[in-house]
């Protein structure tokens, strides 16, 4: 069955989710706009330019503040992208496994060239609350080593590792900060991570973190809280992973038996 809104979109009722239009069919003006973007985007290809605030206000017949709205969704939805001065459409965002699976693995998958940048690697004293997570005495030598997250060109989020110096000395010296380090912790000192318990949330990043990802700091970010353990179910690494909530999604393969959900 197919109905048809105040707007006048078509919207399909047997859809998963409807286009966001209430029973009563009433819906704030920036969302009607929001709704006749969304069919214009979905009629170009990744890259191309939109028109102008003042072209879209025209076309639509609503004010320019109005319009600004309803860019600002889809910018921050992922759909839409700055370029320059303009506004381009974005491509699919960047859908990364909830696995211990590395950061290089999940994004070479999608055709993509990962990267980072290194930030920060220095050690530490462990504070108390690190020391319990990693199994560590307190004041106990840990590395911090902070990198910006890319994928091709493009800064996608920010990556902060833990890891106590006794186990891996040499990190300063022997790693590659643009590569992966759970391969250089397999190749180089002989640890495989068996299991990691994680938790995901949405947070707004920092100044600091915005400047770092180049977002603005209202973008919502998705942070991952990461323990890994070794072989031997001892903890190894606390990582804390943001990720541009515009550019990223996670997914998981879920299995067991049972009833459904209700």
């Amino acid at each position: 069955m197919t109905r048809v809104s105040v707007t006048g979109i078509p919207q399909d009722s047997g859809a998963p989710v409807r286009a966001g239009v209430p029973e009563h069919g009433r819906v704030p003006k920036y969302y009607a706009v929001r709704i006749l973007l969304t069919e214009l985007v979905d009629g170009l290809e990744e890259g191309q330019t939109l028109p102008t605030e003042r072209d879209l206000t025209e076309r639509f017949g609503a004010a320019r503040e109005t319009v600004r709205q309803a860019l600002r969704d889809l910018l921050l939805e992922g759909r839409l992208r700055r370029r320059g001065r303009g506004t381009v459409v974005a491509g699919p965002k960047l859908a990364q496994p909830l696995s211990l699976a590395s950061y290089t693995e999940g994004v070479r998958r999608q055709g993509l060239r990962p990267g980072r940048t290194l930030v920060d690697l220095r050690s530490w004293p462990c504070p108390a609350a690190l020391a319990e997570e990693l199994d560590l005495s307190e004041g106990e030598p840990v590395w911090h080593m902070e990198r910006v997250l890319w994928a091709d060109d493009e800064r996608v989020g920010l990556e902060s590792t833990y890891v106590a110096v006794a186990r891996v000395p040499g990190l300063s010296s022997d790693f590659d900060p643009d590569s992966s380090f759970y391969a250089f912790l397999h190749e180089r000192v002989g640890i495989t991570f068996a299991d990691a318990d994680e938790r995901l949330e949405t947070v707004l990043a920092t100044p600091r973190e915005a400047l770092l990802v180049g977002t603005p700091p209202a973008l919502p970010m998705l942070l991952i809280h990461r323990v890994s353990r070794d072989g031997n179910s001892r903890p190894f690494e606390r990582v804390r992973s943001l990720y541009r909530g515009d550019r990223f999604s996670f997914t998981a393969r879920l299995s067991g038996a049972g009833p459904g959900p209700a």
